[in-house]
C-alpha cells in the first residue's frame, strides 16, 4: 500500500486490486451505515472543510481517492445537531406556508355575527 491517500499505482496504471481491497479495509473499519467525512482540496476545485454525511461504502472511496477524510466525533456530533435543526427549521418555514386564511366578504361577516348573536339570546 502506498502512503497516504493517494492512488496505488504500479507504473503509470494504477493497481486495482490494491486500490479496492484498501476501500475494502476502510470500509470494514468504519462502523456506522452513514459515516461523516470531511472533504479535503482537491486540484479539480474540491473544497476542504465541508461535511457530509454518506453511505459507508462511499466514505470508503472518498477516503481511498484522497478526497476526503472521516469526521472526528465532535465535528461529526456537530454537524448531526445542525442538520436536525435545519430539518426542523424548514419544518416549521413549510408548516407556516401551509396555513390557510378564508377571506370573509364584510356583509357576510355580519350577517353570522347576527346569526351568532340571535342564538346566544
Amino acid at each position: 500500500m502506498s502512503a497516504g491517500n493517494e492512488p496505488i499505482k504500479k507504473g503509470a496504471q494504477m493497481d486495482l486490486r490494491a486500490y479496492y481491497q484498501r476501500v475494502r479495509s476502510i470500509e470494514e473499519s468504519l462502523c456506522d451505515e452513514n459515516v461523516v467525512v470531511v472533504s479535503k482540496e482537491t486540484p479539480d476545485g474540491g473544497k476542504a472543510g465541508v461535511y457530509s454525511e454518506v453511505p459507508r461504502k462511499i466514505a470508503a472511496r472518498m477516503v481511498a481517492n484522497g478526497w476526503a477524510e472521516i469526521a472526528p466525533a465532535e465535528g461529526a456530533a456537530d454537524f448531526r445537531h445542525q442538520v436536525i435543526e435545519a430539518k426542523q427549521a424548514a419544518d416549521a418555514l413549510a408548516e407556516a406556508s401551509r396555513m390557510q386564511l378564508t377571506v370573509v366578504p364584510t356583509r357576510e361577516l355580519s350577517q353570522l355575527r347576527n346569526r351568532v348573536k340571535s342564538e346566544k339570546n
